[in-house]
């Protein structure tokens, strides 16, 4: 038996590029794969943190991811969620490769939300602000920069040398941008912004949600746990809200459960899922758009098999 083959992070971001994970991503929703269907993962605290098993089967392929995340890692100089995963045949599930799951996540996680961005948002959205300085912020710059003439970029992050240095990596790319810490001292350009993207470890709402105007786009990715959310009710209850699915966020995106436990909305405020975003079977209103993310199987399964294809 030959040794199974590994894609690694560089050959990840070669084989599937921001663009393409986005339009592979909608074609497979397009083709009728339903997010509803998906499993759920099941997810074991243990000391350290939290294992997961993200398992999905979609047309040719099937695949798992086995993932881990470890609060105390970044203090270790190490990375916070880490992971592999298994492709396989959809017919025989004979295995077919192992990839690395961080790079994988890191690229499936933004080019959702700019699928989602590039049927929500504004087609004018130049101004992004983006809440955080780790590796879905960066993801996000470029993936969102795919779908919309992103000109600005505002970070925010608590730590302001890894803000700049972020803002830094923007302007290299052109862009202008500037640091702010969090806090107030970023309100104002919450207040201007065409898209915020939120991509952060935090329990509590990030923003007053009242600084967002109207027709801004919201992307929250940094939660998968009923108890924590970067949005506030004062968002939530006022803007047009989109999700992977309905299923996953009722069970696992506090920014959603939060304000229903709170009485602020209930499940039927939730304007649709992925598939009837891109279907066009949501039709945003004259407020905020928001799309809430927790990262599903399904995701992973697509852009794993994108990127075994392209290498085979």
């Amino acid at each position: 038996m030959s040794a199974l083959p590994y894609l690694g992070a560089a050959e990840i971001e070669r084989l599937v590029p921001f663009g393409r994970a986005v339009d592979v991503l909608e074609e497979a929703l397009r083709a009728g794969l339903d997010p509803e269907d998906t499993p759920r993962r099941p997810i074991v605290d243990v000391p350290a943190g939290q294992l997961m098993l993200m398992p999905a089967t979609a047309g040719r392929h099937a695949g798992v991811k086995a993932v881990t995340i470890a609060p105390g890692n970044p203090e270790r100089g190490l990375p916070r969620i880490q992971g592999t995963y298994l492709l396989f045949d959809g017919e025989t599930l004979a295995p077919l490769a192992a990839m690395d799951g961080i790079a994988l996540t890191s690229l499936r996680t933004p080019a959702v939300s700019a699928l989602a961005v590039r049927h929500l948002a504004e087609p004018d959205a130049r101004h992004l602000v983006v809440f955080g300085s780790g590796p879905q912020a960066w993801g996000h710059v470029l993936a969102l920069r795919e779908v919309r003439p992103v000109e600005r970029v505002t970070v925010v992050a608590r730590d302001a040398g890894r803000a700049e240095e972020l803002a830094g990596r923007c302007r290299d790319l052109g862009l202008a941008a500037a640091a702010r810490p969090a806090g107030e001292a970023a309100w104002e350009a919450v207040a201007s912004a065409d898209l915020v993207a939120c991509c952060t470890t935090a329990r509590e709402p990030l923003f007053p949600g009242k600084l967002a105007r109207d027709g801004v786009t919201v992307v929250a990715v940094g939660s998968h746990e009923p108890e924590a959310r970067e949005l506030d009710d004062d968002l939530v209850a006022r803007a047009t809200v989109v999700v992977e699915a309905r299923s996953a966020a009722l069970a696992e995106a506090g920014d959603v459960i939060i304000p229903i436990r709170h009485g602020t909305i209930t499940s039927g405020h939730l304007a649709g899922n992925l598939a009837d975003l891109i279907a066009g079977r949501v039709t945003a209103g004259a407020g905020p758009r928001v799309f809430k993310s927790t990262g599903m199987a399904w995701e992973d399964l697509v852009v794993a098999a994108a990127a075994y294809e392209a290498w085979t």
